[in-house]
């Protein structure tokens, strides 16, 4: 229990660190560090299937981060049904957590500065769910 909290604790951090590096926006943050730490066999070039997902799909629509961990639960899970079952939690958490999906409106409300603490908080997520699976 404590491995597993440390785990979804450094990949937290490490969401967080990859967004404020400025190499990596949310989306690609979140599946670069569910990568390394869930799937390091994969390629690091895979994070560049959610380089569209960023600033909500580039339309401010829904959260970057949210997509990003979307993406990173199909990638490491082999089993459809449990993937759909886990974004639909990763969404309910989330809108419970910010109150929508939203990211023009999560900026709207909160400074810019949110973004890498929730790219952070939804990878910890991620992991949180990835080690309970």
């Amino acid at each position: 229990m404590q491995e597993e909290a440390a785990l979804n604790k450094q990949c937290q951090e490490d969401a967080e660190q990859l967004y404020r590096s400025g190499k990596y926006h949310c989306a690609e943050a979140v599946l670069e560090t569910i990568r390394r730490h869930f799937a390091p066999n994969l390629p690091e070039s895979i994070v560049g299937i959610a380089s569209g997902f960023g600033g909500g799909s580039s339309s401010g629509c829904l959260c970057g981060a949210v997509s990003g961990g979307t993406v990173a639960l199909g990638l490491v899970l082999d089993n459809k049904k449990k993937t759909m079952h886990l974004t639909k939690d990763l969404h309910v958490w989330f809108k419970e957590k910010y109150a929508v999906t939203c990211c023009k409106t999560i900026r709207a409300t909160n400074d810019k500065g949110i973004c890498p603490v929730i790219t952070g908080e939804v990878a910890g997520k991620i992991a949180e769910m990835l080690g309970s699976k």
